[in-house]
């Protein structure tokens, strides 16, 4: 049972909202002014605050920052017989949770609150959000527990210390430029200069320029001297994105680059020296490329002296909480929010997806909740219809079993048994025939996540025996 305050100068409007609820299961007082309902909160702790904007005395926009304060944990759903824009932005900046007209659908109403009272729910069982440290650099760090990223991590500190040229391959939103950007931090310069270009958003001429620099009156529009993206990079590193789509005469002079450490600026007669690092990255299969004559094979194998491959978010659903909790801490700073957990729901629905537009389209969708949650809490609400409609089973019997990798089997065998044993390890190691440091490592590895309420570790019987 929910409580519900309902406040409205509006006496008749009142009880039979107080009829409506008490014939739901909810406990529910009335006042029919903002000082009266403020008067003594400690006696009543509503779940859902109903409160009217037009009342006699303090209006409810103006006494709606007293009612967050007095209230903390309620949520408030504005009501108003007054249409005006203006109202609805007010309400929605001074904290209500949602806002709705006169004369009141119940069904709307109840709708609401339903909603609020999820919202409720979630805040006291959702998965906290940690601070997260501020790298300084606008993007963060990058996230992940599965074995695959713990390979990319091990060779991006071995290739950084090396200076070699590194070539990054995975499909858009995968998170290329963080690896390009972690690889300078951890190289011989990190003070150096890092310097990223996209090769596929100008046509070649600008692209060469912007690339190499040139002389005044190089070409038409040349009115003064341009210092290219090489130059600028010396003594640190050079990031050339979708690399693919450079044109041959423009490959050739990179493999100049890379082969003599010099390059001549459009319309200049002496080259240039360069130190700066090349870390290139593409999206397609450059070695198909190769074969198609479009890309340089001499070119191809002097990019990719180390390759670094990213693996799609759909074949890294464990990292999924982590890469959360990073995006949502620097979603938060640079938003200016606070949201401080997130539905289990939620991650069931993200576990469930798919995501072709990969870590980017997670950010995306977080960004698009975060400013859309009226709460402290991320709620599958908040979310897009297609990504929250999923089923909420865990991702891994979301195809047939012969489709599953056997670690995807035995992620899923072993959340099964957790559920099935309401997350008792003593009983989950009996059934699975292992000992408690195994199922502690298997919990860690497949980045499993106790559900509110779950017994701690040591708390249940037979905690020591396997």
């Amino acid at each position: 049972m929910s409580a519900i305050l309902i406040v409205d100068d509006d006496l008749a409007s009142c009880r039979t909202l107080r009829l409506h609820f008490r014939t739901q299961g909810h406990e529910t007082h009335i006042a029919q002014s903002a000082g009266e309902a403020l008067a003594a909160p400690g006696r009543f702790a509503p779940d859902v605050i109903i409160l009217d904007i037009r009342m006699p005395g303090k209006s409810g926009l103006d006494a709606l920052p007293e009612f967050k304060q007095a209230f903390p944990g309620s949520h408030v759903i504005m009501i108003t017989a007054f249409h005006d824009m203006e109202s609805t932005i007010q309400a929605m900046q001074r904290g209500a949770d949602d806002y709705i007209q006169k004369p009141i659908d119940l069904d709307e109403l109840d709708a609401t609150v339903a909603k609020a009272l999820r919202y409720a729910r979630s805040e006291s069982q959702g998965v906290p959000v940690e601070a997260g440290e501020d790298t300084g650099n606008g993007r963060g760090n990058m996230a992940g527990r599965s074995r695959v990223m713990k390979e990319v991590f091990k060779t991006i500190g071995l290739a950084a210390s090396s200076g070699a040229t590194v070539l990054i391959t995975g499909e858009s939103g995968t998170g290329k430029d963080l690896v390009a950007r972690a690889i300078h931090r951890a190289g011989p310069n990190p003070s150096g200069p890092f310097v990223a270009m996209n090769c596929a958003a100008l046509i070649e001429t600008l692209l060469e320029s912007d690339m190499f620099g040139h002389e005044k009156g190089a070409f038409t529009g040349a009115v003064g001297r341009h210092v290219g993206k090489f130059a600028l990079a010396n003594h640190g590193a050079i990031f050339l994105d979708e690399v693919s789509e450079l044109s041959y005469a423009i490959q050739a002079k990179l493999l100049r680059v890379l082969q003599e450490k010099e390059f001549v600026p459009l319309g200049a007669r002496e080259s240039q020296r360069t130190e700066a690092r090349v870390i290139a990255a593409t999206n397609v299969n450059l070695a198909g490329r190769v074969q198609e004559g479009s890309f340089r094979e001499d070119l191809y194998y002097r990019l990719q002296v180390i390759n670094i491959h990213l693996p799609p978010l759909r074949d890294r659903k464990e990292d999924i909480p982590d890469l959360v909790q990073a995006l949502l801490a620097r979603i938060n700073r640079e938003m200016r929010r606070h949201v401080r957990r997130v539905d289990p729901q939620v991650l069931r629905c993200f576990e469930a997806y798919r995501w072709p537009g990969n870590v980017r389209e997670l950010e995306n969708v977080l960004m698009k909740a975060v400013a859309l949650s009226p709460a402290d809490t991320i709620t599958p609400d908040a979310l897009p219809a297609d990504i929250a409609n999923r089923s909420a089973q865990p991702s891994d019997t979301a195809r047939p079993a012969a489709q599953c990798s056997l670690r995807e089997v035995e992620k899923g065998h072993v959340l099964r048994v957790l559920e099935a044993t309401g997350w008792h390890r003593g009983r989950t190691c009996a059934v699975l025939g292992v000992s408690r440091p195994r199922l502690r490592r298997m919990i860690k590895d497949f980045g499993l996540v106790p559900p509110p309420g779950a017994p701690p570790d040591d708390s249940d019987p037979g905690a020591g025996s396997p």
